[in-house]
């Protein structure tokens, strides 16, 4: 099995004015390094894409990158090249890339051009969130540029950032460098094409935590009414857990639980809401190991939640309130 590790640049719209809505960024070039199991590179793969829809660069896109309308010009159209990038990836390859936007915007053109989507569900690894584990940073937006300087990687002045196939070539030395222990565990899932129906529902257990991608629902409502869907399971073995703390609304689009296994202790359940592209709702469920501090954190995140609650609920009071 190989790794493709890709990037893409992309431009968008002057203004929002001329921002064509099923496609607001616009593939402009696909780069792509190709590395075997072992992390050596044994192939690269690079075209630039004459744009249809945004032909003029906007200013913030055309400062970063290292070509000009001109030569985007002489570029070839979205389809054709990424026929030509899909054939080249293989039939044995998961995909890899720096954040999770690429994938998720592949796909947008794909789509905008009625080309056939990628296979569903589709695993990739997110190196940027690997690394910002590896440091402890889970929740640190990592640039690429840091992370090749913190990891001692050489910068080769004749591959400059932001030319797609470059930022590729570097993601893959970030990602060979790291070497990660149990790659294989590593994985996300995208969710571009997520699951429609409650059949095709992901549920996946992973060494530190479960996850569990809904079908699609009506409102908010209906997600914690989905008794398969909001109960509160072990990470590990995947039985029901006792209820600590039952879901409560940590922001709107997002729920916290605590829950206790017999056999594998405290477990801490994070639902993220997330909307469709016809406007529908789903929800990606997540279960981690925790303890007694953990469980702790999580009340005194709720009680500070409803003091926030009756306080704004008071002063709402007050304004209704004749003088």
């Amino acid at each position: 099995m190989n790794y493709i590790v890709f990037d893409l640049e992309w431009n968008q719209s002057m203004t929002r004015e001329w921002e064509d809505a099923r496609m607001p960024f616009e593939i402009i070039e696909i780069g792509a390094v190709k590395l075997d199991s072992k992390y050596n590179i044994i192939d690269e793969y690079q075209s630039l894409i004459k744009p249809r829809l945004y032909k003029k660069l906007q200013p913030h896109v055309k400062s970063i990158l290292n070509y000009d309308e001109q030569e985007l010009r002489n570029g070839r159209p979205f389809d054709m090249v990424c026929r030509e990038f899909l054939k080249w990836c293989g039939q044995d390859y998961t995909f890899c890339s720096w954040g999770s936007m690429d994938l998720h915007y592949l796909q947008m053109n794909m789509e905008y051009y009625h080309m056939k989507p990628l296979v569903s569900p589709l695993k990739f690894y997110n190196i940027q969130q690997i690394y910002a584990n590896l440091i402890d940073q889970e929740h640190l937006i990592v640039k690429l540029e840091k992370a090749v300087e913190n990891l001692n990687i050489s910068f080769d002045e004749n591959r400059p950032y932001h030319s797609a196939v470059n930022d590729a070539y570097y993601t893959s030395l970030v990602f060979g460098k790291m070497k990660p222990k149990d790659v294989d565990d590593l994985y996300c899932f995208d969710t571009y094409n997520n699951p429609k129906k409650k059949e095709d529902e992901i549920i996946t257990f992973h060494k530190k935590y479960l996850e569990h991608i809904s079908h699609e629902y009506s409102d908010k409502r209906e997600i914690l009414d989905d008794k398969d869907f909001s109960s509160i399971m072990c990470y590990k073995c995947g039985k029901k857990a006792n209820k600590k703390i039952k879901w409560f609304s940590n922001t709107p689009t997002s729920y916290t639980c605590v829950g206790k296994c017999w056999y594998h202790g405290y477990v801490v359940g994070k639902i993220k809401v997330k909307q469709t592209k016809n406007g529908k709702l789903f929800a990606i469920k997540t279960m981690s190991p925790s303890d007694r501090k953990g469980l702790e954190k999580v009340k005194e995140r709720q009680n500070e939640l409803r003091e926030k609650r009756l306080i704004k609920r008071h002063d709402k009071i007050k304004v209704k309130q004749p003088l």
